[in-house]
């Protein structure tokens, strides 16, 4: 039972889209709307989204886009600048990094006392040259104008420090990392649930179902999962990509040679991940950058083990040869190794399974994490208010 003082600050929220909060903040928008006058900006076209979900807030949609867009995002920034003078809040928490970098500047300009940001991964982090250079500036900008900085993982925290990014003195990580843990009830293991997602897909009991969760875009490894998964030596394997295709990523993996669409299959966009997690026996994510992995500890909680590049934010969502395997980002002949390994071994998959299962309930209960978001704002940000 979450437990805290009785307070009445105006607290907005700044998100990028409304799936971000879906995905993030549900149940800390529940616990905190009962304490705090609570208002979420996002880029959505149901204002009355978090109504049904029974949370007590005020939604006002703001069109902004994930991607550079000069005019769109100077628009959206005088709007924002608008809002916060108009509703006059206490803190403004911005959760995804271009509602970073346009509210935290917003908040700082209009004298809003509390701006906190939430880092949930780089996206420069890969990237070379220039490019890196503008987009870390951008971190790096909204990092020195926020009053508190929460980081998703532990490993990131380190990676932000090194790259003198943040300052350690404002920055915090709640729990064992996660910006939102794991809703164990929606999350764990459902054998009829398994049993009918196997039969949709054609996957017989005896073949390993390993699923990739996710955006297909090239920075999450997809063309190199698919590569080594084609290459790989083995006997009655499935390997489902279900999610978005943000970057033609379909055709370019239908393009490989020998690809064969009985073996890889594409299922698109799910409001119901955890229904393919409970079918899956390996969940894969052999992406380049990644702030935490929240996926990994979702499947975790389906009592699925993961295999996973070896990279900050991952690195805290598995314990490698415990609840996991990893591998070098991108090395396409250890993933296929790996993969192998998986594929053969069905009592490697079951321990670590189930070594994923209790550290996703013991480390990452989504209780445990929205507790741990009251006790911050309670404790820290109007601990003398």
């Amino acid at each position: 039972m979450l437990k805290m003082a009785k307070l009445h600050p105006k607290i907005c929220f700044v998100v990028t889209a409304e799936i971000a909060v879906k995905a993030f903040l549900l149940n800390h928008l529940r616990a905190l709307s009962n304490f705090y006058e609570i208002t979420v900006i996002v880029n959505t076209s149901n204002t009355n989204f978090l109504e049904e979900q029974d949370i007590k807030a005020k939604v006002i949609p703001l069109a902004i886009s994930r991607k550079i867009s000069f005019i769109s995002d100077l628009i959206c920034f005088f709007k924002l600048i608008k809002i916060m003078k108009t509703n006059q809040f206490s803190l403004v928490h911005s959760i995804t990094p271009k509602a970073g970098l346009l509210s935290m500047i917003a908040a700082w300009l209009v004298n809003i006392p509390y701006r906190v940001h939430t880092y949930t991964g780089q996206v420069w982090a890969n990237k070379k040259s220039f490019k890196r250079l503008i987009l870390k500036f951008a971190d790096m900008s909204y990092g020195l104008l926020a009053t508190h900085v929460i980081v998703d993982s532990p490993s990131q925290l380190n990676f932000l420090l090194t790259e003198r990014v943040i300052a350690k003195s404002k920055s915090y990580v709640f729990a064992s990392g996660s910006i939102s843990g794991v809703d164990i009830e929606r999350f764990k293991p459902r054998p009829e649930t398994r049993v009918r997602i196997r039969n949709e897909l054609n996957i017989k009991d005896y073949e390993v179902f390993f699923l990739f969760l996710g955006r297909l875009n090239q920075d999450k490894g997809v063309l190199e999962l698919a590569s080594a998964f084609i290459q790989a030596n083995k006997k009655n394997c499935k390997l489902i990509f279900v999610g978005p295709d943000e970057s033609n990523m379909q055709e370019r993996i239908t393009a490989l040679h020998n690809f064969d669409s009985k073996e890889i299959l594409f299922v698109g966009y799910t409001d119901h991940p955890q229904d393919f997690m409970v079918a899956a026996d390996v969940l894969c994510l052999p992406s380049y950058r990644e702030g935490f992995g929240s996926v990994i500890i979702e499947a975790a909680a389906c009592g699925i083990p993961a295999l996973a590049s070896r990279i900050y934010g991952i690195t805290d969502a598995i314990k490698d040869n415990v609840t996991g395997l990893m591998h070098e980002a991108g090395n396409i002949s250890e993933l296929q190794s790996k993969l192998e390994r998986m594929a053969i071994d069905g009592h490697l998959r079951e321990t670590l399974g189930k070594n994923a299962y209790h550290r996703a309930i013991n480390d990452f209960n989504s209780e445990r994490i929205t507790q741990a978001w009251c006790d911050f704002y309670r404790d820290v940000i109007f601990k003398n208010d």
